[in-house]
């Protein structure tokens, strides 16, 4: 009976390695970088680094004197160490947060993508919420991760923990 269970417990863990499946963290590592919040979170949700690949970060990064229609350009040396920051902590190095695994292993072109309300994970689980929902004035779009997910700050958006303005909690 033993050997069964030990058995059992390797051929899982053998699966889990091999399908990335051995993550041990939910959601997102949380922001934990002054520097970035002061500078990004002063106009926006300080999405977690997890949340895009390196080369995402990059491409961002690159094109802050239109970014998203604003000039976010900064000073030269907080401009190294926020993008340090981004790549140290980009989704394929926090592999064993669990919604980084996913966004890694759902993007299928290079990694360019610099909205992460584009990437196929994200795409995949919201597609289902009725636009009405998404564009209202209380939440304005996609991008606004904390008008419906409550715990999105500390890097966990787990279904539970869902909760649509004018609507209420989102059971999928």
């Amino acid at each position: 009976m033993r050997a069964l269970l030990l058995f059992t417990l390797l051929i899982s863990a053998l699966f889990a390695e091999e399908h990335n499946y051995s993550y041990k963290k939910p959601g997102v590592a949380p922001v934990d970088n002054k520097l970035y919040v002061n500078e990004c979170a002063a106009c926006h949700f300080a999405y977690q680094p997890g949340l895009l690949p390196s080369n995402s970060w990059k491409k961002m990064m690159a094109g802050l004197e239109n970014h998203f229609g604003v000039d976010a350009t900064l000073l030269d040396e907080d401009f190294k160490a926020i993008s340090k920051y981004l790549n140290d902590n980009s989704a394929e190095k926090a592999m064993e947060y669990k919604r980084s695994n996913k966004i890694v292993r759902s993007m299928r072109d290079d990694g360019t993508i610099i909205a992460i309300s584009k990437t196929p994970y994200f795409i995949k689980k919201h597609r289902e919420i009725p636009n009405r929902y998404i564009k209202q004035e209380e939440v304005k779009g996609l991008f606004n991760c904390i008008a419906c997910h409550t715990t999105a700050e500390k890097g966990i958006y787990s279904e539970r923990d869902i909760k649509i303005p004018n609507y209420g909690r989102w059971d999928d």
